[in-house]
């Protein structure tokens, strides 16, 4: 048998983590025999796009995606609608998407996974055209998002910071939400769109979302009295967002949010600027990935 040839797209900067030693992991754990290894590392905002194309482009077996959720967005738009598998070595903040497949978070059992795994397809998201794949947003995440972005150290402890930070500062905006043609008006504290449940770190916004059900949730998180915030942070970690008197989550495959500033908005943990209106659309199982 031809050995499976493995592009590996690298962000040095994820999480906060030291990769120097990764391309020994891989050598270690991945036996030469079977795979023929390619090593890149993300130099600036969306390399790792255009390195997963030029993976594609080469024919390889799969492409892999070593950092957090950011990495794997642009490494996963690089490979989106075609029939190379994505793999993932989690080594970001928060992991959400991993976490939510269940790959390990050890390098080393990730590794091992890529050449165990079964490859099943997911779906994705789209706001304006640009791909998401966990979770997008809009609000104080995003703003949260934005601040973090512009931090040298990165993980989740920085992140508590930045959002204990700025918590008491943000005031909720006004949105009109569309679902599939039905229109509601909301004043949200932030509105999460969950292809998957959870954030990162096992903080789940929409205990029910599925990345195979064709569908996105719309998490409206309303204005909350400060001292209810530890409340809202049980909800998230014992997945029972849904059960909060302050959120609303609604099931649609077009969403299209109109408002009234031009905040950042998220992909996946990373900020972008966008206009006014907002269309959000689902992409049945155009995904392929290793887990």
């Amino acid at each position: 048998m031809p050995k499976r040839r493995i592009q590996f797209i690298i962000n040095p900067i994820a999480g906060g983590k030291d990769k120097t030693d990764f391309q020994l992991l891989v050598e270690q754990y991945l036996d030469p025999r079977d795979f023929e290894s390619y090593f890149s590392f993300t130099e600036y905002v969306s390399h790792g796009i255009e390195l997963a194309k030029a993976a594609v482009e080469n024919k390889v077996d799969m492409v892999v995606a070593v950092g957090g959720d950011g990495t794997i967005n642009e490494v996963a738009s690089g490979v989106l609608n075609s029939d190379i598998p994505l793999g993932i070595v989690p080594l970001g903040s928060g992991n959400g998407l991993a976490r939510f497949l269940k790959i390990p978070i050890d390098p080393i059992k990730a590794i091992q996974r890529i050449a165990s795994g079964k490859v099943g397809s997911i779906d994705s998201g789209q706001v304006n055209g640009r791909a998401f794949f966990n979770m997008a947003g809009v609000g104080f995440d995003a703003l949260i998002s934005n601040r973090f972005a512009e931090k040298k150290n990165r993980g989740a402890l920085e992140y508590m910071k930045v959002v204990l930070s700025e918590i008491n500062k943000y005031k909720p905006k006004q949105y009109t939400i569309e679902t599939d043609g039905a229109v509601i008006s909301r004043e949200a504290f932030m509105i999460s769109i969950a292809n998957s449940p959870q954030y990162g770190n096992n903080a789940y916004v929409s205990p029910k979302a599925s990345l195979r059900d064709g569908l996105l949730d719309v998490c409206i998180i309303k204005q909350f009295p400060l001292y209810q915030f530890p409340i809202l942070i049980f909800h998230l970690f014992s997945r029972t967002a849904d059960q909060s008197e302050y959120v609303e989550i609604i099931k649609a495959k077009r969403i299209l949010i109109r408002r009234t500033n031009n905040e950042p908005v998220h992909l996946d943990g990373e900020p972008y600027e966008y206009g006014e209106e907002l269309l959000i659309e689902v992409l049945p199982h155009s995904l392929k990935v290793v887990c």
